[in-house]
């Protein structure tokens, strides 16, 4: 644990974390970033004659840490879509944002013996690090790999940057679409021009691509054209699909997302209830008296357990300043004695939930958003049983933004919990020291914290979110802020439209079926079968369809590119080379978002436009055609270059 290895690592966290805020309120998925740090730190390090493996297992796990706490803008946006927020107050933002993420780390440190060190669990992120570390530190051919990787990252990054300035200057179009009508309703199909889209498509495979695109064709290929046609075709056919949209096919993916959640947690009781039974033999392990090896040592537990009872104080101050001027003043000391318990308690129970489920299907892919469901459906049920009867809207609306407030801290908990494990697990492979790891995780969580509120609160001045109060029609759609936010107004105030996500929710059902069905066919040539993993089909029934198209469009190019790449001399050298440039483009888009975002706010809208609005018509033929060159030109120069290295 060196200064250079926290300094480098807190330098990308916050980089990283930026990126994650932007692409996770723009299309509700984030990006693990601790392959990229491991590739940036080898590469960078390597310099230094006495870097080691450890010292960059160190830089990765810090910045590790800011794929996890950018996702606490899966619930804090929604303060600002009930309208008790107007911007995200800094120091309470980095505030819950900092406890909730300690909390994280403190309470997924008793569970590393049972849930990485005696357990089959894969942690493929994990695994996937460890090999990164292990190649770049065995030879010079390690160091020429690590070198070309962040080559490839930058060159992914450009990339980006080119297309975002096009599309800034005006001379390509940021979105093509259209509507038309289907019978007595309406539809629409559209694409936005996007390489960070295309390359999270990249990332979270062909399986979850084709089941986004299921969810789309549901919801704009049936739902949205019945529904227009229940609702009238009077006015423009833009308006009405846009509002139909909005007030009831998006009911429906909501309700959508919260089965396919729950389901998938469900399927996961099992093998998380055999995980924690391990936890007691560990226990019994460390009362035999046998001497902790230096790579088997935690936080103490003194540590452990006295930064859990004191994070009471900053809790308690949180939610009481929270509180203030609302209903919860009137019964303060029995509304803070119950937050507390649901936050000590549910977190408890969430940290092991979602620290089995990143061991079990990866951090990238668990379902954290599935606790989420569940934590703000119990702070509901909580707050209604603490403040029964009928409230006027005002109060309503400060019960609801409270029970949110109070589910952030077991949200921070669930994300870091879930990143906290794969990391360690990489450690434990790589020989690093257990309570070193913890404390740069903690390190991490600070710099990220730091970085969540000013990006926040650029983004919802410039673009604003989906369903909040003035917000644009080129609001980002932050759609787990928007459905949790639903969910508790749903309990709360009685304004969900519990038939629309009924509906949804019977949809997903059926979805539900078939992936199991599809699970249940017997593999060919050892490859898994083909699934529909109904939480890509609920995302598909929730999101634009504008989003989908090129998200979906990613993944059947990274299918393609891994599929060739198991036919190369170095088929996971080739594969990561891939993840390394479409990474590096998700970087370049979002932070040329975020440079945007803060020209507009500085300057006014369109600041750097080139041309007029009668360009529009070229600029709708140019942009696919630069996009798909920028694309051909992207991937075949990294397989060259990465041909060259091998």
């Amino acid at each position: 644990m060196t200064w250079r290895a926290l300094l480098l690592g807190g330098a990308l966290t916050f980089i990283f974390t930026a990126a994650n805020v932007y692409f996770g309120l723009r299309v509700g998925l984030t990006f693990s970033t601790a392959l990229p740090a491991a590739v940036i730190s080898m590469a960078l390090l390597r310099g230094f004659k006495d870097n080691s493996l450890v010292e960059n297992n160190i830089t990765q796990t810090l910045a590790s840490a800011a794929g996890a706490v950018a996702t606490m803008i899966f619930i804090l946006p929604g303060l600002v879509m009930v309208g008790w927020w107007s911007d995200f107050p800094y120091w309470t933002t980095v505030a819950v944002s900092f406890v909730g993420g300690t909390l994280g780390v403190m309470m997924s440190v008793p569970l590393r013996r049972a849930l990485v060190v005696n357990s089959p669990l894969p942690y493929p992120e994990g695994i996937a690090g460890a090999e990164v570390l292990r190649v770049g530190g065995r030879s010079e051919e390690g160091a020429e790999e690590n070198r070309f990787g962040l080559r490839t990252m930058l060159f992914g990054g450009a990339l980006s940057v080119v297309m975002s300035t096009l599309i800034a200057l005006k001379l390509a179009a940021d979105e093509i679409g259209r509507t038309f009508r289907v019978g007595d309703g309406a539809t629409g199909v559209s694409f936005t021009v996007s390489l960070g889209l295309l390359a999270i498509g990249h990332l979270i495979g062909l399986s979850a691509g084709i089941a986004l695109l299921v969810g789309t064709f549901v919801s704009w290929g049936v739902l949205l054209p019945w529904r227009t046609a229940i609702d009238g075709g009077g006015g423009a056919i833009d308006t009405l699909v846009g509002a139909v949209f909005s007030s009831d096919v998006r009911f429906i993916g909501a309700g959508a997302i919260a089965v396919a959640s729950l389901w998938t947690l469900l399927k996961l009781v099992k093998p998380i209830a055999e995980g924690l039974a391990g936890i007691v033999a560990s226990n019994r392990a460390r009362r035999s008296g046998v001497e902790v090896p230096l790579v088997e040592r935690d936080l103490p537990g003194s540590v452990v357990l006295g930064t859990v009872v004191l994070s009471a104080l900053p809790i308690v101050w949180l939610l009481w300043r929270f509180a203030e001027g609302g209903p919860v003043m009137d019964i303060l000391p029995l509304a803070l004695g119950a937050s507390l318990a649901f936050i000590f308690v549910v977190g408890a129970v969430v940290a092991a939930v979602t620290g089995y489920m990143a061991g079990l299907v990866g951090t990238s892919n668990s379902p954290v958003s599935g606790v989420g469901i569940l934590s703000i459906i119990i702070a509901a049920v909580m707050i209604a049983l603490l403040f029964p009867g009928q409230h006027s809207a005002e109060d309503a609306q400060a019960l609801v933004a409270y029970a949110l407030f109070t589910t952030a801290f077991v949200f921070g908990i669930a994300l870091i919990s879930n990143d906290n494990l794969q990391d360690l697990k990489t450690g434990q492979l790589v020989g690093s020291t257990p309570w070193k790891q913890q404390l740069a995780l903690v390190l991490g969580v600070a710099a990220g914290s730091l970085v969540i509120p000013p990006v926040l609160n650029l983004l919802s001045a410039t673009m604003g979110f989906a369903g909040a109060p003035g917000a644009g029609p080129d609001a980002l759609p932050a759609p787990q802020a928007s459905l949790i936010s639903s969910l508790a107004q749903g309990v709360l105030g009685g304004t969900l439209r519990w038939d629309l996500v009924g509906l949804g929710g019977a949809i997903i059902a059926g979805f539900i079926v078939i992936d199991e069905l599809l699970g249940k066919r017997p593999a060919k040539d050892g490859a898994k079968p083909f699934r529909l993993p109904p939480l890509a089909v609920a995302m598909g029934m929730y999101l634009p369809i504008s989003l989908i198209v090129p998200t979906a469009t990613g993944a059947i190019l990274g299918h393609r590119w891994d599929s060739r790449a198991e036919k190369s001399a170095r088929p996971e050298f080739m594969k990561r080379s891939g993840v390394l440039l479409v990474t590096g483009m998700i970087v370049g888009d979002s932070l040329f978002g975020l440079g945007y975002a803060a020209a507009v706010a500085g300057l006014g809208s369109d600041p750097l436009a080139v041309v007029g609005e009668g360009f529009a018509p070229a600029a709708q033929i140019l942009a696919p055609l630069v996009l798909i060159a920028i694309v051909w030109w992207g991937y075949a120069g990294t397989r060259a270059g990465a041909e060259r290295v091998a």
